[in-house]
């Protein structure tokens, strides 16, 4: 299997590709088959229990930014993230288990779906878990993937829903959160918009709770953002406290975009001058704002009521 950065599977080891199958191209349907259980595979799981092994180390690294940058790859924990990139095709390169789960139907179907795909399977401890995710009690099963930006040129704003474009955006939970958000509310992409947090960082992921696998995400500079939204002739809807437009004012087009500042600063002039209209969600109490990923699903629903049916 190639890597997408140079000849191993993670830059900082010398070491071979971690497996000789080739994956499934990107885009390939790859939903679990259960007749993949019969595949007779299992004995090419490999156990590991040294905290100082070098694909502990590897997986270890890539909680840093710099490394996911340097490798295209990231971290997702649990059965639930793995599964789900599974069945949206993304290419897993590796799937660490904990010793004790192994006869747990679901993650034993995992398993043998990984090395069906020549995915590289691990059965290690508890310890080397803790040690992966740095967590005390980590999840039972961690999972490298390998990551996906969408070319902002290649999404399709004519036939696009809501596009939500987020600037500066700090905290990864939040970032997750709004993906999570934004499939939930049938929007069509995430934008970030100058230097942002990474959303393949693991809190990013976890927050998601699998949407990262179905929200295409692009990054643009807000030179850049400013200059296609005008030649798309999009609508653009800013949050802004200075705001004077009641968010439930607005009769919200298709396709349109949500645009949010960041945590601390909210929205730069320049982003305020891109907007069509600036909006403002009232408050009531003693609170002087809200949390960016609730004040964006608050938006994003009330863009979309009319549109969304039980």
């Amino acid at each position: 299997m190639s890597s997408p950065r140079g000849s191993g599977l993670y830059r900082r080891s010398k070491r071979p590709a971690l497996s000789a199958h080739p994956a499934p191209p990107s885009g390939t349907p790859a939903a679990i088959d259960p007749a993949a259980q019969d595949s007779g595979a299992r004995n090419q799981v490999r156990q590991i229990s040294s905290l100082t092994n070098d694909l502990v180390k590897d997986m270890r690294g890539l909680q840093s930014k710099k490394e996911r940058a340097e490798t295209g790859l990231f971290l997702a924990e649990g059965l639930k993230l793995v599964t789900d990139a599974f069945a949206a095709g993304w290419t897993v390169r590796t799937l660490a288990y904990a010793e004790k789960v192994r006869s747990q139907p679901m993650v034993a179907r995992a398993v043998d779906a990984a090395l069906a795909r020549g995915v590289d399977v691990v059965e290690v401890s508890e310890a080397v878990l803790e040690k992966i995710s740095r967590r005390d009690n980590p999840q039972m099963v961690v999972s490298v993937i390998e990551q996906r930006f969408a070319a902002i040129e290649a999404i399709n704003f004519d036939r696009a829903t809501v596009i939500v474009a987020l600037e500066g955006i700090k905290d990864p939970g939040n970032l997750g959160t709004v993906i999570r958000t934004v499939d939930s509310v049938g929007a069509s992409a995430v934008v970030l918009v100058g230097e942002t947090t990474d959303p393949f960082a693991i809190e990013a992921v976890r927050a998601t709770m699998g949407s990262i696998f179905h929200v295409p995400i692009a990054k643009a500079s807000a030179e850049a953002f400013i200059t296609l939204v005008k030649a798309k002739r999009l609508a653009v809807y800013g949050t802004h406290l200075a705001g004077a437009v009641d968010y439930r004012s607005p009769d919200y087009p298709e396709p349109a975009v949500l645009l949010m500042g960041n945590e601390q600063s909210g929205l730069p002039q320049v982003l305020v001058d891109a907007c069509t209209e600036v909006i403002k969600i009232p408050m009531a109490g003693q609170a002087d704002s809200l949390n960016l990923a609730v004040a964006t699903g608050v938006a994003l629903y009330e863009m979309r009521r009319k549109r969304l049916k039980l």
